[in-house]
């Protein structure tokens, strides 16, 4: 008949005779998104209604963002999203819960400021700028 047996090591921490602590675990969090405030500037007589509109864009820091605002008391929702090719220009659309879309063209001038053009569905057009 055979024995078997067989031993395993656990190291002993020296000063005390307990084993050491467990390695701490780090786990590293996913950057927060980031939303930047924009503002639409009317640049033709049609957008000169509205004024002077206010917008965001809160960036996911992968190359997409939500875009959100409000003209004229309708809620425009949609994404901005960095051009394929490029890491500095965009588009940046919205559908208004009333049914008028919105259409934006930018660029980045720094990681967190940038300008562009937007169109409103009745022809009304902005100057745009995003950033602090």
């Amino acid at each position: 008949m055979a024995t078997l047996s067989g031993c395993y090591v656990v190291p002993i921490e020296a000063r005390h005779g307990h084993p050491p602590p467990a390695p701490a675990q780090v786990s590293v969090a996913p950057p927060a998104p980031v939303t930047f405030p924009v503002r639409l500037y009317p640049t033709n007589e049609l957008a000169s209604r509205y004024g002077v509109v206010i917008a965001a864009v809160t960036n996911d820091l992968h190359g997409k963002g939500v875009f959100t605002t409000n003209i004229n008391g309708e809620s425009f929702t949609g994404e901005a999203t960095r051009n394929q090719d490029s890491r500095r220009t965009g588009l940046a659309n919205g559908a208004g819960n009333r049914g008028a879309y919105l259409s934006c063209t930018y660029t980045m001038n720094s990681p967190t400021q940038g300008t562009g053009q937007c169109r409103l569905s009745d022809g009304a057009e902005f100057s745009m700028h995003m950033g602090h």
